[in-house]
């Protein structure tokens, strides 16, 4: 019963599932056995037919019941052995209990099998203040809850795309808690076993839903993981991986390594540091190319050792001093001695096995002046740039074409930093600043003798103090590369640089337009930056970077950043110094939406509030942090403070990180809080703090000062207080160094949640803005359908082809044309929106609305495509709706497969009708109409060849006449009814047979379809007079022949043809129609009628019709002479695709063409229109109003778009 069902849900999550079940039981047994379980009627009823088709005849014999059991078991496990075998080479890593879980999670929500469950948790749902027991589904790309306590189910299902925020907090109300926030929702978790690991799991997937958003970059399992050396109980595959993912990019962070480094375990050790003869605790992480160590006292010690740079790994002797050590020496001969190690064998064997695939280099010789100008035994050999590379060879640009002569021995900037190819002569070398110097350099000397020096350098404590006290110029380049790990890359990819730029050059896209432009925007008063050699060298690093990065390809401020670095490295360092930055240090910052410095600003505007309460408020009012922090982080100060204090801000960056940045901008609002707690508007604010960092001085600084453009254009009378850049950095230090670099990575996930859900609700603003003025739908609805339309693609990149999904989504484009769906998304979106309904034909007439809305070709709509196709459908009038059915039954949206159907069911209808045609019109009819033609024509030509002989006499046009032509052609000429090509007969009976689907299950269904019966009758004997009209031969037969041609300037006179010729006819005298027939019962009713067509059909439209009498109307309707499908005796569903719904003109199609096609009948579209309207039934089907926000809701139940809880009383399971 229902306490059985809910202590089912409660303790396993995989014993009830479904409410319905079939069970096998006998007579004298109490046990039974369950044979298979549905979700819903249907399912349960096939699996009922399988059994009834396979197992039930053969039960009938055995005589025993213990026999029929054992075969119903042995058949039933037989079954499932077999599917477990298909399915075992791709899920073999996961435990049973997993894959059992799984399969229930995808029958439970309807999930197909692409969907990966990744971990399952049992846990509490909190509905209103009653907690809902049950389990917590978490796949790649949803997060699923089921529950079903005393009869009531709650089924919920959000994608990670949806959420906005991911909290973990404990309340009164709700005990440790996860709360998952979405637009609409704020849904509650509680009562967790392990709520830690549920969270950090839910962190990682909405994580890379964001990705997914952010960059196209959609969820591949690693398939390259090790399996584990012993099973883990329940967990998958994916759970593994993703544990991996969190500890790589943990472990690249903390060491600055590659992005392509993958962590191969860790493990407790100690290390021991000849620097002050200690054992320092602390962790060993052994990766591909990397030894890494890290101290637990955060700043203790760091150490990176490069495969590369490896000679011996031994196992040292244990004593008493160093128990089990492991000895490490290097190529510069620095020996590391690890000890404490559990497992020293087994990782000496990992350490040997990734030194045998590590590729040994050749030294190569290198002379750079800045590089070990002091003996040193840890350095590095470091690949020269060859002779032969273009950087040597060409001081030329790669995009200018002006050449740059340079003097005999000069250096090009290949092989050395601007700094000291543009340092004029300065006192200040020989000064006191210059002694100064020379002391910086003497301490970092000595750091280098005691600690190393190089990649394998010890990083304690220590050396960020020196870095606090400024790199000595000669030392920053080297510093910068190393503190960075832009040295790693480097040499592991010589020749890259080179490669880059040579291919580069001479190739324009975009972003080299925008590098162009701003090349003398980049430290223009830098005496380095107003030379060609210079800019040249600032080109090729920004050029070759767009090249290697097209997603990046160039942003503002990447400018001023590479021109700083140009300074004291060589183009190459510079190179991958940027790489770095664009990649490691400064995520997402430097693309089209700056989203990472987005991301940041908001943890900025986070931290003020807890560190500067008091303050916070007021800058919220004001509005200034959003404009200063962009500013600030994009340039890291270099655009906004003096350059030779900005620099030293940069060399604490690339030490210890963003950490660094959000720390001195926490220092600068603390320096200036009480003039800004007194400021009126944003503009005061942002003077007072432009003026406090325009007199940031570095007085130490050996360069000769660099006027700051900002400072000049600033600066007031009175001289403000200077502040020392050293003397900012210490109180940053004193106030807020208890920032951490953990913390601040948790902080950014949760801001980028939150960014990128504002920046997908901007672009959906944009686009809805975009689209409002040419489309009927309300903005409420144009939002509705944006998110349905967006999460259709989204679907399709994670539940299709992910690189053909991926490939659809241009992010340079304009956000209207970014989402773009091909054709199957939109028949699925098509068959749950579309107001006209047609059964199995449905999916049909969506492909034919694809191809009519996909104007390009390229298989592909965007969203004004997707609009513009459902407004005409559920907006304008009559008109406007059959114009769309209209055109949806002509080329290109009617392929010319489709109408093969037709032909063969016009064969079906017209084999059997009988040869007797009685004329529909008289040759008086044809002659007036013929003359009517001419006479129509002669005027034409005369009105056509007037103007020409005028204009032969008269000046040549004025220019703002051609103007005004270019003008009205470029003009979108709006299409009219007249515009519309006639419609061929196999054509007209595709929409017959549209039509006819379309009315199915409506209220009024015989109504409609006696309706369209008596239209497309009449509609067939409409196209024959138009054909005898075109086909008799008679005197003026050439000029006749207008009426059937395809060019398009007869197709626009044809009305005019048309209305001439009722004119005619209305012209004769009665009698004539009473010879032809006998009078009508209700004359009055089809005059009426005959009246109705006329006007309805507007000036020159459907005038064909009243060439028929009163009493061929009369047969007409009674359908003597036709084949038509009993509407009373046949369901819509019941009728094939090549079905038609009623016959051509039977008798002479069938005698001239053999039961064919008539391929000289045509039908315009203002003579359907005039038939519509004759039938209040059908014009009141159209004009029916559709609420779409309601179809709307009802796709996104089907597709669980968003979190949809279902609460509702289930029957009593039997148990």
């Amino acid at each position: 019963g229902l306490l059985v069902g809910t202590l089912d849900v409660v303790l396993d999550s995989s014993a009830r599932v479904a409410p319905y079940r079939i069970l096998h039981q006998t007579q004298d047994s109490q046990v039974y056995w369950a044979v298979a379980c549905g979700s819903s009627r249907k399912e349960i009823t096939k699996h009922w037919e399988w059994l009834e088709n396979n197992l039930l005849q053969t039960l009938s014999i055995f005589d025993n019941e213990e026999d029929i059991t054992t075969f119903v078991k042995g058949k039933i496990h037989g079954i499932i052995a077999e599917e477990n075998k298909n399915e075992q080479p791709q899920n073999e890593e996961d435990p049973g209990k997993f894959k059992e879980a799984e399969l229930k999670m995808r029958k439970q929500f309807g999930m197909p099998e692409v969907e990966k469950l990744v971990n399952y948790y049992s846990c509490s749902y909190w509905k209103g203040r009653v907690p809902r027991q049950g389990w917590l589904y978490l796949t790649v790309n949803h997060l699923c809850f089921y529950s079903f306590l005393l009869g009531k189910e709650v089924t919920l299902v959000i994608q990670w795309v949806d959420v906005t925020q991911l909290e973990k907090n404990a309340t009164l109300l709700f005990p440790e808690c996860i709360k998952v926030s979405t637009r609409d929702n704020e849904l509650y978790f509680s009562m967790f076993l392990n709520i830690n690991e549920t969270f950090k799991l839910m962190e990682q997937l909405a994580n890379i839903a964001m990705r997914q958003l952010l960059d196209n970059e959609s969820f591949l399992q690693d398939k390259s993981l090790p399996k584990p050396r012993r099973p883990l109980k329940n967990i998958s595959a994916l759970k593994r991986d993703l544990d991996a993912r969190a500890k790589n990019e943990c472990y690249r962070a903390t060491f600055r390594l590659p992005k392509d480094e993958c962590l191969d375990g860790h493990t407790d050790c100690t290390l021991w540091t000849p620097f002050n003869k200690m054992h320092i605790p602390g962790q060993m992480f052994v990766s591909n190319n990397y030894i890494c160590f890290a101290s637990r006292a955060e700043e203790a010690c760091h150490l990176i050792i490069p495969l590369r740079e490896v000679t011996i790994v031994e196992k040292a002797d244990s004593s008493s001093v160093l128990p089990s050590p492991l000895s490490i020496s290097t190529k510069s001969k620095m020996t590391f001695f690890f000890a404490n190690l559990k497992d020293r064998d087994f990782l000496v064997q990992r350490i040997s096995d990734f030194l045998q695939r590590t590729p040994s280099k050749k030294p190569c010789s290198i002379d750079r002046e800045w590089k070990w100008n002091v003996a040193d035994p840890c350095s590095e050999e470091v690949p020269e740039l060859p002779f032969s590379s273009p950087l040597a060879v060409s001081p030329t640009s790669a995009l200018s074409h002006r050449p740059v002569s340079f003097c005999a021995g000069q250096v090009p900037t290949a092989s050395q930093g601007l700094l000291k190819l543009f340092r004029r002569d300065s006192e200040e070398l020989s000064g006191p600043k210059g002694a100064k110097e020379k002391m910086k350099e003497e301490s970092w000397n000595i750091h280098f003798f005691e600690y190393g020096r190089g990649m394998c350098m010890y990083r304690t404590s220590k050396t960020r103090e020196l870095v606090q006290k400024g790199i000595p110029e000669n030392l920053r380049g080297e510093l910068w590369l190393l503190f960075s790990g832009a040295w790693n890359e480097m040499v592991t990819h010589p020749g890259y640089y080179a490669d880059l730029v040579e291919k580069s050059m001479g190739r324009y896209n975009l972003a080299t337009e925008e590098i162009e432009r701003d090349l003398h925007r980049s430290m223009p008063e830098h005496p380095a930056f107003q030379n060609e050699l210079g800019i040249a060298a600032l080109r090729r690093v920004l050029t070759a970077y767009a090249f290697r990065n097209p997603t990046i390809g160039y942003c503002q401020a990447m400018n001023i950043v590479t021109s700083v670095l140009l300074l004291y490295c060589n183009e190459e360092e510079a190179f991958w110094l940027l790489v770095a930055l664009c990649e490691r240090m400064l995520p997402d910052y430097y693309n089209t939406r700056v989203v990472g410095a987005l991301v940041d600003q908001g943890i900025f505007e986070e931290l003020t509030r807890e560190y500067l309460p008091q303050l916070s408020e007021k800058m919220q009012d004001l509005g200034v942090i959003s404009t200063i922090s962009l500013s600030w982080f994009l340039t890291l100060f270099l655009s906004v403070m003096p350059f030779e204090s900005a620099v030293v801000i940069v060399d604490c960056f690339f030490y210890e990180g963003i950490k660094f940045i959000l720390q001195v901008s926490l220092a600068i609002l603390d320096a200036n809080m009480e003039k800004l707690l007194q400021c009126c508007d944003e503009g005061e604010a942002m003077t007072i703090l432009g003026r406090y960092l325009d007199n940031v001085v570095n007085r130490q600084s050996v360069s000769p000062p660099i006027p700051h453009l900002h400072a000049l254009l600033t600066s007031g009378d009175d001289p403000p207080l200077e502040i020392d850049i050293f003397q900012l950095i210490k109180t940053s230090y004193e106030k807020f160094s208890n920032l951490k670099a953990d913390d601040i990575e948790q902080m950014r996930f949760k801001q980028r949640l939150k960014v990128i859900q504002s920046l997908e609700d901007t672009a959906k603003k944009s686009v809805v803005r975009a689209v409002s003025g040419d489309i009927g739908f309300s903005m409420e609805e144009l939002e509705e359908l944006y998110v349905v339309f967006k999460a259709k693609y989204l679907m399709s990149c994670y539940w299709g082809n992910n690189r053909a999904a991926a490939a659809r989504r241009d992010q340079s484009l304009p956000y209207l044309e970014q989402y773009r769906i091909d054709m199957e998304q939109f028949k699925e979106l098509f068959i749950s929106l579309t107001p006209w309904t047609c059964g199995a034909h449905t999916p049909v007439l969506a492909g034919r609305l694809f191809r009519l809305l996909d104007e390009n070709r390229d298989s592909l709509i965007n969203f004004k495509e997707f609009v513009t196709g459902m407004s005409g459908m559920y907006h304008g009038d009559l008109t406007e709706k059959l114009k769309v059915l209209y055109k949806l039954h002509l080329p290109p949206a009617l392929n010319p497969e489709e109408t093969e159907s037709a032909l063969e069911a016009t064969r079906y209808f017209t084999e059997d009708v009988t040869t007797e045609v009685s004329p529909f019109v008289s040759e008086l009819d044809i002659c007036l109409h013929c003359e009517s033609q001419e006479t129509q024509e002669d005027k034409g030509r005369r009105n056509e060849n007037g103007p020409e002989k005028e204009e032969k006499g008269t000046s040549p046009q004025d220019y703002r006449y051609y103007l005004r032509m270019w003008a009205k052609e470029k003009e979108s000429k709006k299409e009219t009814i007249k515009d519309l090509p006639k419609m061929s007969q196999e054509q007209f009976i595709e929409l017959c047979k549209t039509l006819y689907n379309m009315f199915s299950e409506d209220p009024v269904e015989q109504e409609l379809y006696h309706a369209i019966a008596t239209v497309a009758s009449l509609l067939l004997r409409i196209g024959e007079v138009g054909k005898k009209f075109s086909n008799r031969p008679t005197r003026k037969s050439e000029d006749c022949k207008v009426m059937n041609t395809q060019d398009p300037v007869s197709e626009e006179e044809s009305p005019t043809s048309e209305q001439s010729q009722n004119s005619a006819v209305e012209q004769q005298p009665q009698a004539d129609h009473e010879d032809k027939a006998s009078v009508d019962a209700q004359p009055e009713k089809t005059q009426q009628e005959n009246q109705t067509l006329g006007d309805g059909s507007g000036e020159g439209q459907g005038s064909p019709l009243q060439l028929l009498s009163d009493d061929e109307t009369k047969d007409d309707m009674s359908m003597s002479s036709y084949s038509m499908v009993s509407t009373g005796s046949l369901q819509c569903e019941d009728i094939a695709d090549d079905t038609v719904l009623v016959g051509c003109e039977g008798s002479s199609a069938a005698a001239r063409y053999g039961s064919t096609i008539d391929t000289d009948w045509s039908i315009s579209f203002e003579q359907i229109l005039a038939s519509m309207l004759t039938e209040t039934a059908l014009v009141n089907y159209f004009e029916k109003k559709v609420n779409i926000l309601q179809k709307i809701k009802d796709q996104k139940k089907v597709e669980r778009q968003f979190s949809s809880s279902s609460d509702y009383e289930l029957s009593s399971v039997s148990g």
